[in-house]
């Protein structure tokens, strides 16, 4: 007999906060993400009795379900313990390619490239959207099942993000194709991000901590770039902090 693959389980995000990203990312157009079923704990019922009649409301707008669940229950299916009182169950997000994407003149957006934990990949996109990124392109397919982590560790940024698909190399071509620059963020043949310039219209390619950028998209950016530290410290900084500084540091030099 042959042996079947696992069906998925739905996405599910915790918390309040994830739970309204949903609602108003999907008002607002940003994905097509909807709401399922939320599960509500008695307990926060009764402490929140008005945001639940917002809840209800927003259940009849959209036509998805409000269920009363134990707090024990709720902690057996969350993935943390800090959800709250409150869980969503929520459809697959879908992600355009790439090649869906007009480009503004003036565009700012980022690659990330080998950012495997969710935790990580949620505070980068956190930082990223707060400095004005225009959107994020991913390669490959992201079906981990770990939106909901991400959901939560950025803050809800992940939902109002756009998002697109595409290889690298493809990524890369497309951009420089639309005039913009290409900028990797690594050590090797670089200059420090204080004097380079990240002027827009930019890409911004940023690697993961164990495998970093490949070897071909720094042979074709534009320009390397690297983070100088306040001292000797023979240590990467983590995706997030690296993206962070970087975003930030575009948003310095475009205002």
């Amino acid at each position: 007999m042959k042996k079947t693959d696992p069906i998925p389980k739905p996405p599910l995000f915790e918390g309040i906060l994830s739970v309204r990203a949903l609602l108003s990312a999907y008002d607002s157009g940003f994905n097509n993400r909807h709401i399922e079923k939320i599960l509500y704990s008695p307990l926060r019922k009764s402490k929140n009795p008005k945001e639940y009649a917002y809840l209800c409301h927003r259940a009849e707008e959209r036509g998805f379900s409000i269920e009363l669940i134990p707090e024990e229950e709720l902690s057996r299916l969350a993935v943390g313990n800090s959800h709250g009182g409150i869980l969503a169950v929520a459809t697959e997000r879908e992600y355009p390619p790439l090649t869906a994407l007009t480009l503004p003149p003036k565009g700012f957006y980022i690659l990330m490239e080998g950012l495997e934990d969710p935790f990580n990949f949620g505070y980068s996109l956190r930082s990223v959207y707060a400095a004005g990124c225009d959107g994020v392109i991913l390669p490959g397919i992201r079906r981990n099942g770990a939106d909901g982590t991400v959901c939560r560790s950025s803050a809800g940024a992940s939902e109002y993000l756009p998002i697109y698909m595409a290889q690298p190399e493809d990524c890369l071509h497309f951009f420089q194709k639309w005039g913009y620059r290409v900028v990797c963020a690594d050590q090797p043949n670089s200059v420090s991000v204080y004097e380079s310039d990240l002027k827009k219209p930019l890409l911004l390619i940023v690697g993961g901590e164990k495998r970093g950028i490949t070897r071909e998209l720094l042979d074709r950016c534009d320009q390397i770039i690297r983070l100088d530290y306040g001292r000797d410290f023979d240590a990467a900084l983590s995706a997030a902090s690296a993206a962070t500084v970087l975003a930030f540091e575009v948003l310095r030099q475009n205002r």
